[in-house]
C-alpha cells in the first residue's frame, strides 16, 4: 500500500463553503489581532506585565471562536468548548496575584483534538456519534501535565472520525460528529488529517495552542497543509495513556503551534513517564531543555540529508523548497543528497501491523476511560455505524473498522512478522542507516503535497508525503511554513533520529526566524488557480 492509500484511512464530509461565505462575514471578524496570534512568551509577558488576565485571553479566543469557527467562515473546527474554561482562568489568575506560577504555559489557552479524554464536562468521542456525550473516567496523562503546567483546557478539536482509520475512501476532516473542518486558506479545500480541527484552529488563532495525534502524517500533514507548526515526537516521549488508539506501535500526541518556539514549550510541558504506557520509560534521561534549543544559529555546522526521493510530486513545492534549501545553506548548514532508503518496504505492512493493533488497542481504551459507553469494542463501532448509518457512513464506509474486527490476536506470527520488517527497514535499514553513513543530523524534505479541493465523491487527494518514514520508525518530525503556492501553504520537514527532538527544534528555529514564511489567512471561498 503506498503513502497515497494509507493515508486514506480517514476523513470525509460536510457542507462545502459557498462563494459567498466568507464574503459575508465582517471584515472585522476575520481579522485577528496581534495578542491572539501572538505566542505564549508574547502572552506570558503581558499577563506578567498586568496588560492582560487569563480570563480575559479566554473571553476573547471564546469571541473569536463564536465570530469566525461557528459564524463566518464558519471552519468548523471547534467540536466542543470547555464549559469550565472560565473559571479554571481566573483560577490561574488568582495564582499569578499570589505570586504561584508553574510556568511557561500559565494561563495560556490550548486545544485539545476530540480524541484525547478529558476528566471534566466534555465528552471524548474521536468524532464518532457513539461516543458522543461520553465523558471519560479521567484525564490522559499529557492532559493532566497540561494541567499541572498552568495551561487552560479551552475546548475539543475536530477530525477525521477515529483519527482516520476508518475507510479506505474518506475525506479528511470529516467526523460524524462534527462535520466537516475547512481549511481557513480556502473554505472549499481540505485540512488534511486526522488531526484536522487542532490545523485549522491554530492557522485561524482560535487558541494560543493545540495538541494533536498521529500514527503517520497526522500532525504534520495538516500542520502543512494549513501553514502551522507541528511536531511529531519520538515514540515514548509522551504518554498515549487516555488518548482513543489506532496502534502502539506508532500512535503518538504532538504540538500544533504557530511558532517553532510554541512547540518546544509546550513540548517540554507534556513531556514524562507514565506507569500507564511503559514505552515512555525509554525517555528516562533521553529529554532535553527544549526551550535552549531555540537558537538562531541551530543550523550552523548541520549536516542535513535532502531526501531527494520525496521529492517529485509538485513542481511548484519542489521549486519552493529548492530556495528554501538555499536558505539552510545560508544559514551555515551543510547539505547533502540523498534517499532514504528501503521505503518501498512496509508500504503493505505498516497498514496490516495498524489493523492487528487496532481492535485490542481500542478495547483497552474502553474498558480504563470509557466503561460506561454505549460501545465497548471494534464490533460494537461497527454495529453502532450500521445502525446510524444515514448520520454515520452518509458519504463511506467502515473498511477498516471491519477489516481490524477480523484481525486475530497480537500473538499470530503475519503480526509479529510485520511488525519486525516495519521496524528494521524503517529504523536500522532505513533512517538511521542512511543518516550515519553520511554523517547526517537530519533529513529535509517537502512534508507533503499543498491542500486539496475537499471531494465527497472521490475522497482525498494525496500528493507525495515525508510521513511515512518518521512515523514507522517512530522517530521525531518537525514541518515548518516555507510558503505559499498559488494562496496554499507549504511545508518544510526535518526528520532525525531517535530523541533527536532538541535539535530538530533548533534547526526548524533557525529556519523560521531566518524567514518568518507563516502568514495568517484570509478565508477565501477559493483560490485563483491561475494565479
Amino acid at each position: 500500500m503506498d503513502r497515497r492509500d494509507f493515508v486514506r484511512l480517514g476523513v470525509a464530509a460536510g457542507a462545502v463553503a459557498s462563494a459567498t461565505t466568507a464574503a459575508a462575514a465582517p471584515k472585522a471578524a476575520l481579522a485577528v489581532d496581534d495578542l491572539l496570534d501572538a505566542g505564549v512568551r508574547e502572552q506570558g509577558a503581558a499577563m506578567a506585565a498586568g496588560k492582560l488576565s487569563s480570563q480575559q485571553l479566554v473571553k476573547r479566543y471564546l469571541a473569536r471562536i463564536a465570530a469566525v469557527d461557528k459564524a463566518g467562515p464558519r471552519l468548523n473546527s471547534v467540536i466542543e468548548l470547555n464549559p469550565d474554561a472560565l473559571s479554571i482562568a481566573s483560577e490561574r489568575d488568582r495564582e499569578r496575584a499570589a505570586g504561584k506560577l508553574r510556568g511557561p504555559l500559565h494561563g495560556i489557552p490550548v486545544l485539545l483534538k476530540d480524541n484525547i479524554a478529558t476528566g471534566d464536562r466534555m465528552s471524548t468521542s474521536a468524532g464518532s456519534l457513539a461516543l458522543a456525550g461520553v465523558r471519560a473516567t479521567r484525564d490522559a496523562f499529557i492532559v493532566e501535565r497540561l494541567r499541572a503546567a498552568g495551561a487552560v483546557i479551552l475546548g475539543k478539536t475536530n477530525l477525521s472520525e477515529w483519527a482516520n482509520m476508518r475507510s479506505t475512501h474518506s475525506v479528511s476532516g470529516w467526523s460524524g460528529r462534527g462535520g466537516q473542518t475547512k481549511n481557513p486558506h480556502a473554505l472549499d479545500r481540505n485540512t488534511s488529517g486526522s488531526s484536522s480541527g487542532s490545523g485549522a484552529a491554530i492557522a485561524a488563532s482560535l487558541a494560543t495552542l493545540a495538541v494533536g495525534t498521529e500514527t503517520d502524517g497526522s500532525i504534520v500533514s495538516p500542520s502543512s497543509s494549513c501553514g502551522i507548526v507541528g511536531l511529531k515526537p519520538t515514540l515514548g516521549l509522551l504518554s498515549r495513556s487516555g488518548i482513543i488508539p489506532i496502534a502502539h506501535s506508532q500512535d503518538t500526541a504532538g504540538p500544533m503551534t504557530r511558532s517553532v518556539a510554541d512547540a518546544a514549550l509546550m513540548l517540554a510541558a507534556m513531556t514524562g513517564v507514565d506507569a500507564m504506557d511503559a514505552v515512555t520509560r525509554e525517555s528516562q534521561g533521553k529529554t532535553a531543555d527544549y526551550a535552549a534549543a531555540l537558537r538562531t544559529d541551530g543550523l550552523r555546522g548541520k549536516r542535513i540529508g535532502v531526501a531527494r526521493n520525496f521529492f517529485g510530486g509538485s513542481t511548484a513545492i519542489d521549486a519552493i523548497v529548492e530556495q528554501e534549501l538555499a536558505v539552510l545553506k545560508a544559514q551555515g548548514a551543510i547539505l547533502v543528497e540523498v534517499k532514504v532508503p528501503n521505503t518501498d518496504k512496509y508500504n503493505d505492512t505498516e497498514l496490516e501491523v495498524l489493523l492487528y493493533e487496532f481492535k485490542p488497542d481500542l478495547a483497552a481504551y474502553f474498558a480504563q476511560y470509557a466503561p460506561h459507553a454505549p460501545v465497548r469494542n471494534m464490533a460494537d463501532v461497527i454495529a453502532f455505524n450500521i445502525k446510524h448509518a444515514d448520520r454515520e457512513m452518509p458519504y463511506f464506509g467502515q473498511e477498516h473498522l471491519i477489516a481490524a474486527e477480523k484481525k486475530p490476536g497480537l500473538d499470530a506470527k503475519a503480526y509479529r512478522e510485520a511488525l519486525a520488517n516495519n521496524l528494521r527497514y524503517a529504523r536500522e535499514e532505513g533512517i538511521d542507516k542512511v543518516m550515519r553513513e553520511h554523517k547526517l543530523d537530519a533529513l529535509v524534505a517537502p512534508t507533503g503535497g499543498v491542500a486539496w479541493l475537499t471531494d465527497y465523491i472521490n475522497g482525498d487527494h494525496y500528493d507525495m508525503s515525508f510521513s511515512s518514514p518518521a512515523a514507522v520508525a517512530g522517530y521525531p518530525h518537525i514541518t515548518v511554513p516555507a510558503g505559499f503556492t498559488r494562496g496554499l501553504p507549504v511545508g518544510l520537514s526535518f526528520v532525525g533520529g531517535a530523541w533527536s527532538e532538541a535539535t530538530l527544534i533548533g534547526m526548524a528555529y533557525a529556519y523560521e526566524q531566518a524567514t518568518k514564511r507563516r502568514r495568517a489567512p484570509v478565508y477565501p471561498a477559493s483560490v485563483n488557480i491561475k494565479a
